[in-house]
């Protein structure tokens, strides 16, 4: 015996000191019974009157426990008849009233308890947010593939009708519709190769697109329209400036999807004003149409997809009827994308 009438440790205090401890090496298997195992191994140490000690296995396992599963009201009551147990067994094993390992044992089986499910809640909030950053990606792509599909297929279908008009009339221009069927497609190609990948990749986190268009290429994209036949006036106004990734990529869809609209419901004409200001980049595109109804505003699957682009931006977007005239005025802030 040692001071005090504690057990001196031998063979079977030391068997009992691994069970209150080395469970924890399997606690992935089954959480709360190895809490309960730690537990009970180091209520019998005390009730065999071996030297006390703090429970630190069972304080761990609780802690694991409440991070990974969540403390239910019956486990909740498991875990109060432990703990009861434990300090009464420290009791019995001093031969006096608890007081110590009571107040012990409340104070840090609760912060265990406590810690455990703030760890818990915090990583459950972390998957939740990359599993709606997953989705919101999964969105963007299928607008990207939208409008880039729809672009391309516009342009096929004007090119080719003008190829074969110009066939013998005009063979010059027949065969600059047909390169501009060539480019449009292999550009196109190359875009929904990029798109595919980032949906297959998204798992493993590389669903992020780089290398998508902005308005340096807005050039070629007029280019396209003005060969179909498209009468393209571009007014700039402002410093231009460099744009934000986002904000630039958005303004190249947005003026994608509205001349192509215009290609398909306008009268063969489209002016466009870019307006660059210190704080935003402002965008109108107007086309007249011979039928108003064909373009009603809030119609179709590209307008939506150009007002979610702006308003995910933190921007705006409004279409209207003017003066026989459709018009797509976008505002894109620039400061909180820098």
């Amino acid at each position: 015996m040692v001071s005090g009438g504690s057990r001196a440790l031998d063979a079977v205090g030391v068997v009992l000191a691994a069970a209150a401890t080395l469970p924890l090496v399997f606690w992935r298997r089954n959480v709360l019974a190895v809490f309960v195992l730690t537990t009970i191994a180091s209520c019998t140490l005390n009730l065999l009157h071996y030297p006390p000690g703090p429970p630190v296995g069972a304080t761990i396992a609780l802690f694991l426990f409440a991070a990974t599963g969540g403390v239910t009201r019956r486990t909740l009551a498991l875990v109060t008849v432990l703990l009861a147990a434990h300090v009464a067994t420290a009791g019995i094993g001093e031969r006096s009233f608890p007081t110590a390992p009571l107040i012990f044992g409340i104070v840090v089986w609760t912060l265990a308890v406590f810690v455990g499910d703030r760890a818990r809640l915090r990583r459950e909030r972390r998957a939740a947010l990359d599993q709606r950053a997953k989705a919101d990606e999964r969105t963007r792509i299928a607008r990207d593939l939208h409008d880039s599909v729809g672009h391309a297929i516009n342009v096929i279908l004007v090119q080719a009708g003008a190829a074969r008009l110009l066939r013998e009339r005009d063979p010059d221009r027949s065969e600059a519709a047909l390169q501009t069927i060539e480019d449009v497609a292999r550009q196109t190609i190359t875009e929904i190769d990029a798109l595919v990948r980032a949906l297959r990749d998204d798992d493993s986190g590389n669903g992020h697109i780089e290398a998508q268009p902005g308005l340096a290429a807005l050039d070629t994209l007029l280019s396209r329209h003005r060969v179909t036949g498209l009468d393209i006036t571009l007014h700039r106004e402002g410093t231009p400036r460099p744009l934000p990734r986002q904000v630039d990529q958005a303004a190249y869809r947005i003026l994608q999807e509205a001349l192509t609209n215009a290609a398909r419901y306008g009268t063969g004409r489209a002016e466009i004003d870019l307006r660059s200001s210190e704080h935003e980049l402002e965008l109108t595109i107007r086309n007249p149409v011979s039928d108003p109804t064909t373009t009603a505003e809030g119609g179709g699957h590209g307008l939506t997809g150009m007002r979610e682009r702006a308003e995910l931006l933190s921007g705006s977007l409004s279409t209207r009827i003017d003066d026989g005239s459709f018009v797509v005025h976008a505002r894109l802030p620039l400061e909180t994308h820098a």
